[in-house]
Formats: C-alpha cells, sequence, structure tokens
C-alpha cells in the first residue's frame, strides 16, 4: 500500500494534514503495512503520483494533491473516497484488502473479486 503525502503551502495545509494524518492513524491504528511518499521532497514521487491518477480522478484544473493511495500501481482513491469507504466499514475492501478475520469491518464487507 503506498500513500502519498506532502506539505503543501497555507491555507490547505492545515485540511491537507488533517486528511493525511486521518489515513495514516487509521492505517497504523489498523496495523495496516504502508509505505508514505512525500511529493514536497522528492519530485520522483511528486511525478509519479501525478501521472498515475486516472483522467477522471485528477481536478479540473491544476495538479492532483495528495493524500492519494495506491496498491501497488493500482489507484485507489483520494481522501473523500477513503472517508466514503470507512463511513461504510468498507476500508480493507478500498485498499484491495482482506480483513482480519473476526473484524466488524471483515463482515460487512460484499465478497469482491480481485
Amino acid at each position: 500500500l503506498i500513500l502519498f503525502a506532502f506539505s503543501p503551502p497555507l491555507p490547505l495545509l492545515q485540511q491537507i494534514k488533517k486528511q493525511q494524518q486521518d489515513v495514516l492513524g487509521f492505517l497504523e491504528a489498523n496495523k495496516i503495512e504502508f509505505e508514505e511518499k512525500d511529493i514536497a521532497a522528492n519530485e520522483e514521487n511528486r511525478k509519479w503520483m501525478r501521472e498515475n491518477v486516472p483522467e477522471e480522478s485528477r481536478p479540473a484544473s491544476g495538479n492532483p494533491l495528495p493524500p492519494r493511495l495506491f496498491n501497488d500501481s493500482r489507484y485507489l482513491g483520494d481522501y473523500n473516497a477513503f472517508f466514503e469507504a470507512r463511513e461504510n466499514n468498507a476500508v480493507y475492501a478500498f485498499l484491495g484488502l482482506t480483513a482480519p478475520p473476526g473484524s466488524k469491518v471483515g463482515e460487512l464487507l460484499p465478497h469482491s473479486e480481485p
């Protein structure tokens, strides 16, 4: 699982930082292994993220902003998609992962093919 993050200029800073912390907090609390990639400090990461966000998921103008989630090179979505999946107890399905045995989330997920 790959999470692209960065430190944007104000006023986006607070909103994006909060969203990034929300995703990070969930992944850490649920012991989901991930790799965080900072796009502010690494041009390669920024370029990769921008090139791999599908056209239909890009903003009308400008570049896609983090947090963006990928499972290897497969684009999963942005913070809003993550938040919606979490609200619907479907985060593991959203992330393309199998829910841990006995988890409430695992019981509520529909069966999905990889």
